[in-house]
């Protein structure tokens, strides 16, 4: 392939994008038997072997536990006593899966990259939406410099879908695609949609559907997210030899946090990750999962089975699927393809949120995307692990709910200790006393393997980063040892406020609230103490109210609950203070948290950051649109990566046409741009005649 290069620099340079190559994508029917691209594998004996042990050691982990409780409140339980065990036994068994998941990961497959020559067609494609342009084009420029030096260039274009539809975000978008074009020896296309149904979806499939002909593989990447150019050759390797892989999901590695939030969540995900992702590997074979980017995608097989319908009713489980990323994964597997996690691939980055406050407000999206998921276990032809997948996705947040459950009626039963007056001789004539049965003891020890199966996992992590160079470029043992536990430490206080957030959430989306679909904040800073009041003070009052509660009646009860309530009560500190990047930076000053991308940070992120800072700075608000208004030249470059002559739908055309005749009426651009509505002003920044009527009038 001999694609047009479309750098600045170029004369053969003319469109925002390539000619259109269609690829048909039918929108499937889950309904219906899959059409099956090839016939179905058994998965070889070690991926047998790790679902034995991540599965049927989490039953055995939940059977123990189930029958231990139950010896626990002896022969004849209560009702409150039945409703406790009913909710132990899931948590216990959760928390056992973390643990049978890290000892599955000993069956995980030794992947290797096949030699050979390779010469499948390949986009880069990233969707985006109201997003830092200059940060998320940087690392694609970056990444078209190492995909050169990998010896990809002739072969790799990459893509850049917007979905924004804020006007001045759209124009910074092209003006730096146009600073881009300049310095990527790739091509770099752009494309903005006229309008954004099925969000993201929506997004991808237009691409596929347009362009989707002219590339054998799509690298699909969020707009904080990057590969490196070895990986993505790997990848490209791996899928090019097995003509049945469809799918290749990476591990991404987080990078770039400062506040204490994000180098928390960067450090576990740094340490503990690898581990988790390998026992997943390990049990899903090549029925794995998606998790939406940093992954590469046959493109015909995405084409033929990934067409996403739109479920019935309304959202928040109707309607758009948010969390596609798994359906996606499971309509391939349903069809014969094969998906794998690859976990031995460390050149795979992506951002964190940086603060508490915002990881709430991704997960609000994501809890009602994995619910929706509930709506698609009668697909057709889905393979278990599939539904595996699903089902794991949905606990991840109603969990939440019921540990909160479980705190509760721990505390009913605690009460009813407390203040009833047990009857010993219920009937008049019964020689012995019916005595109370409470194990204390059994109870204990319950604790005690929930905690050990809840911290292992976090302490082998430790322990084989220990034998690895990983815990070197972390600082050395024992530094990587002190990050654990106060990882360990922070997280314990996190939790319960995650746990209480995630069970709000689970209740607004029951209660039929869509999450809508806001941009993602990829830099937070630390909020005011009104704002985390606000957000917490209900956690605060409950702290203190089941506090002063059990001091005044049960002190023996606030051992157990100490860091729980410690948890609420401080929760405005710990919410407000980890978003601090003074806190970041005083952890790292004395290796805390610390990860081998902070002491030597990878060639393509400091590459990123470099051309960021040779990009033009992006316009702010009204006044930077007024500026742009005056300069001729960012118009013309502006106006470039305009779509010619698009087929408007009605709205759009209403909007061009009252826009023009407000310009009309305007006597100066600001004026105009006072009476534009922000329709009308994306209308203008979207039609070059519009600009050019626009640009004439005074300032």
């Amino acid at each position: 392939m001999s694609p047009a290069d479309p750098r600045s620099g170029d004369p053969a340079v003319s469109s925002a994008t390539p000619p259109e190559s269609p690829l048909a994508m039918p929108v499937q029917d889950f309904g219906a038997p899959p059409r099956l691209a090839f016939p179905r594998q058994r998965n070889g004996w070690r991926v047998w072997m790790a679902r034995l042990v991540a599965f049927g050691g989490t039953a055995a982990i939940a059977f123990v536990g189930f029958q231990q409780m139950l010896r626990t409140f002896g022969d004849n339980p209560t009702p409150m006593q039945w409703a406790l065990l009913v909710l132990f036994v899931p948590t216990f068994a959760w928390v056992g899966f973390s643990f049978c998941n890290v000892l599955a990961g000993l069956f995980a497959s030794r992947l290797t990259t096949p030699d050979g020559p390779n010469d499948a067609r390949l986009a880069v494609v990233m969707p985006i939406y109201h997003e830092d342009a200059q940060k998320s084009i940087g690392l694609l420029t970056a990444l078209a410099r190492e995909l050169e030096r990998e010896g990809m260039a002739g072969r790799t274009e990459i893509f850049v879908l917007s979905d924004s539809r804020d006007p001045v975000i759209a124009v910074n978008e092209t003006l730096v695609i146009d600073a881009a074009r300049k310095l990527s020896p790739l091509p770099i296309w752009y494309r903005r949609r006229i309008t954004n149904e099925d969000r993201k979806t929506g997004n991808i499939s237009d691409f596929v559907r347009r362009w989707g002909g002219r590339y054998d593989q799509m690298v699909v990447l969020d707009a904080d997210s990057i590969m490196t150019g070895a990986t993505i050759r790997a990848l490209s390797a791996r899928m090019t030899a097995d003509p049945r892989l469809a799918l290749i999901q990476t591990m991404p590695i987080l990078v770039g946090g400062e506040t204490i939030f994000a180098r928390l969540t960067q450090f576990a995900g740094r340490v503990y990750g690898p581990m988790i992702a390998r026992g997943v590997s390990a049990w899903s074979g090549d029925t794995g999962n998606f998790w939406g980017h940093n992954a590469i995608i046959r493109m015909s097989a995405f084409a033929s089975a990934c067409g996403l319908p739109r479920l019935p009713g309304k959202p928040p489980f109707g309607g758009t699927i948010l969390s596609h990323d798994f359906v996606e994964a499971a309509a391939l597997c349903r069809a014969g393809w094969k998906v794998r996690l690859d976990h031995d691939l460390r050149g795979s980055f992506e951002g964190c949120p940086p603060t508490l406050l915002d990881m709430a407000a991704r997960e609000r999206r994501w809890a009602q995307g994995n619910l929706q998921h509930s709506r698609l276990f009668g697909m057709r032809g889905a393979r278990a692990i599939t539904l595996a997948h699903f089902a794991i996705g949905i606990l991840g947040f109603a969990m939440s709910p019921l540990w909160l459950a479980l705190i509760l009626v721990g505390l009913v039963l605690s009460a009813t200790v407390l203040l009833s007056t047990p009857e010993y001789f219920p009937t008049a004539y019964q020689l012995f006393p019916d005595w109370p049965v409470f194990d204390a003891q059994r109870m204990l020890w319950l604790f005690a393997a929930a905690m050990a199966l809840l911290l292992l996992p976090k302490l082998i992590a430790t322990f084989r980063a220990w034998m690895r160079p990983l815990a070197r470029n972390s600082g050395g043992p024992v530094r990587i040892f002190a990050s654990s536990l106060f990882e360990i430490l922070l997280s314990a206080l996190i939790a319960p406020v995650q746990m209480l957030i995630q069970t709000r959430q689970i209740y607004e989306i029951l209660r039929g609230r869509d999450s809508g679909w806001n941009a993602q904040v990829r830099a937070g800073s630390m909020p005011d103490w009104n704002v985390v009041i606000a957000r917490h003070w209900v956690h605060v009052m409950l702290g203190i109210g089941t506090l002063i509660v059990l001091a005044q009646f049960s002190p023996a009860q606030l051992i157990w609950l100490s860091p729980i309530l410690a948890g609420l009560i401080l929760s405005p500190v710990t919410s407000r203070y980890s978003a601090s990047p003074v806190f970041g930076r005083w952890a790292r000053m004395r290796g805390l948290l610390v990860t081998p991308e902070e002491r030597d940070p990878p060639a393509i992120l400091s590459d990123a950051n470099a051309v960021v800072r040779a990009m033009p700075r992006p316009l702010k608000g009204a006044a930077g649109l007024l500026d742009f208004g005056g300069d001729a030249d960012r118009i013309g470059r502006h106006v470039a990566l305009l779509p010619e002559d698009p087929a408007l739908p009605e709205d759009k055309r209403l909007a061009r046409i009252t826009a023009a005749a407000k310009i009309a009426h305007a006597r100066s651009r600001a004026q105009a741009l006072d009476y534009l509505t922000r329709d009308e002003t994306d209308a203008l920044v979207s039609d070059a005649a519009l600009l050019r009527q626009w640009s004439v009038l005074p300032s």
